[in-house]
């Protein structure tokens, strides 16, 4: 059993309460037990306290200096050395939880749009789940795929209920089979002394380096795909016929690309805009199995 952060093992002081131990208890916010658990503690550690404030205006430096150099440049990449960078980072560095939560992500991300794909009524739309077990997977080129996959469902849903002149729609029995209610399992992250990054931080630092080594149309693409978050909501609003989930979806206008120095912390925002949109899903799947149970 994994041990628990220390906000939940300090004694809870009125004088001195802990801001971690509040939103943990607090239930507003809809999300997953393990997670919440692994985002509050990464959130809460020294790393992000002291290194994060370093960190944030030391890389965003670069992704200017790079993006002068892709004016030169701009089809100078190499995805497999980025991913293969990437990976050892992530088992030498990062910090359990961070790794924890990137590799729900992508498992996470895989169902929602599958949801969204099995649920909108009179399209067929194809999706390429990403589920990795393990950060040797990180190799496989994950993080670019990740991107690819969004930007192509997004055109692919909308190409064909465009073609019927139709707008998005739910099927009249909602399918919640490709919502996963418990969490995924992985093979051992690493807990060892060095893994001490927290995600926040990393991601800060991993933006540029992601800049470096991907051609500009990929990188801008990228930063782009993060403008998607209320789309992908509004879409589950639709099916749902429920929209109460949005007002904790903030990405900013999907028609307003942001700048590409803010990157980093719209990455986070975008993983816990999933990690909140499966949390709804994973509700609403168990409400309906609890409605058809006592129907029988």
């Amino acid at each position: 059993m994994a041990e628990l952060p220390d906000f939940l093992k300090e004694t809870h002081d009125e004088r001195d309460p802990s801001p971690w131990l509040a939103l943990y208890l607090d239930d507003s916010v809809l999300m997953a037990e393990p997670s919440k658990r692994a985002w509050l503690e990464d959130l809460s550690s020294r790393n992000r306290q002291f290194v994060l404030p370093l960190a944030r205006p030391f890389a965003r430096f670069f992704i200017v200096v790079f993006q002068l150099f892709k004016i030169i440049a701009p089809h100078l990449q190499s995805s497999t050395l980025l991913h293969r960078l990437l990976e050892w980072n992530m088992k030498t560095f990062m910090s359990y939880n961070a790794n924890l939560l990137i590799l729900r992500h992508f498992h996470l991300g895989s169902e929602i749009l599958r949801f969204i794909a099995d649920n909108t009524a009179h399209v067929d739309v194809k999706t390429t789940p990403l589920k990795p077990h393990s950060l040797d997977e990180i190799r496989n080129h994950l993080f670019l795929q990740h991107d690819l996959n969004l930007f192509n469902f997004v055109i692919e849903i909308n190409r064909q209920l465009r073609a019927q002149g139709r707008e998005m729609e739910p099927r009249a029995t909602l399918d919640f089979s490709a919502i996963s209610s418990e969490p995924p399992s992985f093979e051992r992250i690493p807990r060892r002394f060095l893994n001490f990054v927290d995600l926040e931080t990393a991601i800060e630092l991993y933006t540029p380096l992601y800049q470096l080594f991907l051609t500009d149309n990929d990188f801008w693409r990228a930063a782009n795909s993060l403008q998607l978050d209320e789309t992908i909501a509004l879409y589950i609003a639709r099916l749902l016929g429920d929209s109460s989930h949005l007002a904790l979806v903030n990405n900013k206008h999907p028609l307003v690309p942001e700048s590409t120095l803010r990157a980093g912390n719209r990455l986070v925002l975008h993983g816990l805009s999933t990690e909140l949109l499966h949390a709804l899903l994973v509700r609403k799947k168990r409400a309906a199995e609890s409605n058809l149970a006592a129907a029988q």
